[in-house]
């Protein structure tokens, strides 16, 4: 069994992610959150665009109002008032002021912006309460960021933040890499779908659904392959055609010991190279990861673990970031791990990192864990439902007690209060 963070790790080495030059698209602006940029985008402009006043004031020349006081106030002539989105009709000469108000160009002559809070004005007319600092307020153009300069790099994902800088960079459209595409099977005589009746010792297939909500969520595209039955004939051509459809092909169930269980030798027929069969994680020891090297690029497989909590977890663990790598981030591409303190009692049988899941709360003393209720099984999908995080149990560790400091795989960023 390799330990969970080593093979992590061979796993990203193994992940050939996407191109920049032939695996991309361009989306509309709306359409880009959630997308990976394939192209670094280049400011057309300088930020800010001009000289802009940061608050309502008014815009006055340093050398009238250095020395201004409430006992010995400046007065000055208002020649102007200028809105923002108006240009500046005037400049601001020797004992004048303009009125100015917040993102509005600085005129010409000004070069400082006294807050209207320490001015007192009577028609044309401002008395200058307190000096201000040379330049004060004004938000200089170019300070931001100058025309030519970068302001996102390939690799960045597009959040609602990078959505806001592509539209002050007036860009409609960008490129982005195509969404990875992810073939999806189960295996198993005794799976069916769940809209088939359910007969004695049959199970539901919830693995497909489950693989697919996950590769939706980190923004690829599932191929559903559906339920394939446990035939050496059947499975071998189904592994085959989801190899020649896909980017990556998910497959759970049939890569344990059993009898049934023939995914690893159907993928070594079809010339693939095994990396990993198993690792040292509780669920989901079976883990088998091959790829496919006379495949351009090389494809990378996952046999997952059958049982649907092992599954999770599986794709939790080692699934994830190797998408992630896939999808053309530059990096963070592995699990992120938080530290929590638990309410509970953790136990494990110490052979392998365990997982346990739960609840993540934040509280003014930091972050805490609460243990799932309920048996902890890797058949028990009942009690995985809004789970926010896995608590891991290292090797060797039998007891993690109440109030300790635990690592925690964090799945899932809504942190509740």
């Amino acid at each position: 069994m390799i330990p969970a963070d080593t093979a992590e790790a061979q796993i990203l080495d193994l992940v050939v992610p996407l191109d920049s030059r032939r695996d991309c698209e361009t989306v509309s602006l709306l359409q880009a959150t959630g997308r990976i940029l394939s192209e670094s985008v280049i400011s057309p402009l300088d930020f800010p665009h001009w000289d802009n006043s940061a608050m309502d004031g008014y815009a006055v020349r340093y050398e009238d109002v250095s020395t201004a006081s409430e006992t010995t106030p400046v007065e000055l002539t208002v020649v102007e008032d200028i809105p923002a989105g108006k240009p500046p009709q005037k400049t601001v000469e020797p004992g004048q002021a303009a009125r100015i108000l917040t993102g509005a160009m600085v005129p010409t002559g000004a070069n400082t912006i006294v807050i209207q809070e320490n001015t007192q004005r009577e028609g044309d007319r401002i008395q200058i309460l307190s000096p201000p600092g040379l330049k004060a307020f004004i938000r200089e153009r170019g300070t931001f960021v100058k025309e030519g300069d970068r302001l996102l790099s390939v690799g960045n994902e597009v959040t609602p933040p990078e959505v806001a800088v592509l539209a002050a960079a007036q860009r409609s459209e960008v490129q982005v890499y195509r969404r990875p595409r992810v073939a999806i099977l189960s295996t198993g005589n005794e799976l069916v779908t769940p809209n088939e009746p359910l007969q004695p010792g049959q199970i539901v297939d919830s693995n497909q659904y489950a693989l697919a909500s996950l590769v939706q969520q980190m923004g690829a595209i599932p191929l559903c392959q559906g339920i394939v039955s446990d035939d050496p004939t059947q499975l071998k051509q189904a592994i085959k055609t989801a190899v020649e459809e896909a980017d990556m092909v998910l497959s759970s169930g049939g890569v344990s010991v059993g009898d049934y269980d023939y995914v690893d030798t159907i993928l070594q027929e079809l010339g693939a190279a095994i990396h990993i069969q198993s690792v040292a994680v509780k669920p989901g020891k079976p883990l088998t990861v091959a790829t496919f090297p006379k495949r351009v690029p090389p494809l990378l497989y996952f046999g997952l673990p059958g049982n649907p909590v092992s599954a999770l977890v599986s794709f939790w663990r080692f699934v994830a970031p190797a998408l992630r790598k896939l999808s053309g981030r530059v990096d963070n591409w592995s699990a992120t791990f938080l530290t929590a303190r638990s309410h509970q009692v953790l136990k494990a049988g110490g052979k392998r990192e365990t997982y346990l899941w739960g609840q993540l709360h934040t509280t003014p003393s930091g972050l805490e864990f609460s243990l799932a209720q309920g048996s902890h099984s890797s058949g028990n999908l009942i009690n995985i439902t809004g789970t926010q995080g896995l608590a891991v149990v290292p090797i060797g560790v039998t007891e993690i007690e109440a109030g300790s400091q635990v690592r925690v795989l964090w799945i899932n960023q809504a942190l509740q209060n």
